[in-house]
């Protein structure tokens, strides 16, 4: 193929010429069957999906309460067995529901389906800790059904509004890391959790927004809310955003109008059957904001937790304060950079405000799990190809964060194959960079390879049984608060390059 004909295609692209994915996709390129490139990108995400999935899960054969696995089987039991009513309310000591009703309708849909095929699997109170293979394997199948049709298509039109002006190369390269990172891989298919669906309607959200179609984005943006109210983590760059956009547009009365209009309207269907009565949408609300549980549960690599091992913050302060501490934390940390993107509401800065935003609320915010960094690990994976070494950090970072967790749960091995084949496909090793740069990602490597070699082979003094989980918190938290500056960094000091991100308005004018 001649060298015009590659540079049709993109062939030049950030990453390293030598990187897998770079020649994997030249290959179909010099054999003129790059228009199976997309086909062959989602296949092969597909594939390493099912086989993380083949592996344990949360709760796997751990009575008595088992896991996470056990509490959306459990949810799709109770929603198809009790009346809306109830939903919230009913033996809340067994995975009572305690994310948003978009979950409630997803879960009895799940189980609704699940129950023609064998009503054994959900039959209510029965059904507890039921783990036949047929059911697991139906389990599996509707995590990946649901991230088929909502996050997968999200990924390839975010990739095609970003790139499709830069040759198809650089596409399907984006879209192939974007598919294969490993945190929300290892999470929803190893773990087991729904979090695509609530990745993937915000990433529709950030389509329409991208597109201008702004009320269409808000409408995504609350379904993305209605389904896990951890997409909380994104609302102040979301709002930030559209209120620069309202301000900024010919029409922004009407835009702000219509914002609000959809808001309100979408909201109200989905807490629709919980709106009789103030005492069931407060025990919605009860529910899903469970405040007297605490400024954390577990060992997680935020500021709360790190400062924990040399000030006692829960022994130190009652509930209502920590609450205060982490509201003002929190708000404080996020202003900078909602600010900033409210005052310059462009589509590229929409994501390094999302990034900020949401690291904003996973490093201070009140009740944050370890599953939590996938909110800021959509946005940051999403600027790959704008930010490679800093994108390859924070990823891996947030799988040795993790790396508690997933030991608990037998997932040790598919932790160290998605996270290695990532790392390959990019060639991340190969990228050119600062001298600076090049010794803070060596130390940071050699520190997490350090830790595994001696938290596999030494154990932890009996005094001191949590040591390796409290120096994965400490460590993982400092890259997190380097990563943190360093995006906000960025944003503020961005050039908007109008190529990448097409103004489709003037486009059609």
């Amino acid at each position: 193929m001649t060298r015009s004909k590659m540079q049709q295609h993109g062939v030049d692209s950030p990453l390293a010429k030598n990187a897998p994915a770079n020649r994997w996709f030249q290959l179909l390129v010099q054999n003129q069957t790059f228009w199976t490139a997309p086909l062959v990108t989602v296949l092969f995400s597909l594939f390493v999906r099912w086989a993380v999935a083949l592996n344990p899960y949360s709760g796997f054969q751990t009575p008595p309460m088992f896991g996470d696995y056990e509490a959306q089987r459990h949810w799709m039991e109770l929603t198809i067995h009790l009346p809306i009513k109830k939903w919230y309310r009913y033996d809340l000591q067994w995975w009572g529901l305690d994310y948003p009703p978009l979950t409630a309708y997803h879960s009895w849909l799940c189980g609704i389906v699940g129950s023609w095929i064998n009503p054994a699997w959900f039959a209510l109170d029965e059904s507890r800790g039921y783990e036949s293979p047929d059911s697991k394997h139906f389990m599996r199948a509707t995590v990946v059904f649901w991230e088929s049709i909502i996050f997968i298509p999200a990924v390839l039109v975010f990739t095609q509004i970003c790139y499709g002006k830069q040759g198809h190369l650089k596409k399907n390269i984006a879209a192939l890391l974007i598919l294969l990172q490993p945190a929300l891989i290892i999470i929803d298919h190893g773990h087991f959790q729904f979090n695509n669906i609530m990745l993937g309607t915000t990433l529709w959200a950030v389509n329409c927004f991208m597109m201008q179609q702004y009320a269409l984005g808000s409408f995504f943006f609350c379904l993305s809310l209605g389904f896990k109210q951890m997409a909380l983590y994104y609302a102040p760059a979301v709002f930030a955003f559209l209120l620069g956009k309202c301000f900024k547009e010919p029409n922004g009365i009407a835009m702000f109008i219509r914002l609000g209009v959809t808001v309100v309207a979408t909201f109200g269907v989905l807490l629709s059957p919980f709106l009789t009565s103030v005492e069931d949408i407060l025990q919605v609300f009860h529910r899903v904001f469970p405040i007297a549980r605490g400024l954390y549960e577990d060992k997680v690599a935020n500021m709360w937790c790190a400062v924990n091992v040399v000030v006692k913050l829960r022994q130190l302060f009652d509930l209502q304060t920590t609450i205060r501490l982490s509201l003002v934390a929190t708000v404080l940390t996020m202003l900078p950079s909602v600010i900033h993107l409210g005052l310059n509401p462009t589509r590229k800065r929409l994501m390094y405000g999302l990034v900020c935003c949401s690291m904003s609320f996973f490093l201070f915010s009140f009740q944050v799990h370890e599953k939590s960094i996938l909110l800021p690990a959509l946005p940051v994976t999403l600027l790959i190809l704008e930010e490679p070494w800093a994108v390859n950090m924070f990823i891996n970072v947030a799988m040795f964060s993790m790396f508690p967790l997933l030991k608990r749960e037998d997932l040790v091995l598919p932790y160290f194959l998605v996270t290695i084949l990532w790392n390959y496909l990019a060639g991340f090793h190969t990228i050119s960079m600062s001298k600076v740069v090049k010794l803070l990602t060596s130390i940071c490597y050699t520190v997490i390879l350090v830790w595994h070699i001696a938290e596999s082979h030494i154990p932890p003094p009996q005094a001191l049984p949590d040591l390796y989980t409290v120096l994965n918190v400490l460590f993982s938290c400092g890259c997190y608060l380097l990563a943190f500056l360093y995006f906000n960094w960025r944003q503020i000091n961005l050039v908007d390059n109008a190529t990448e991100y097409t103004d489709h308005r003037k486009k059609h004018q």
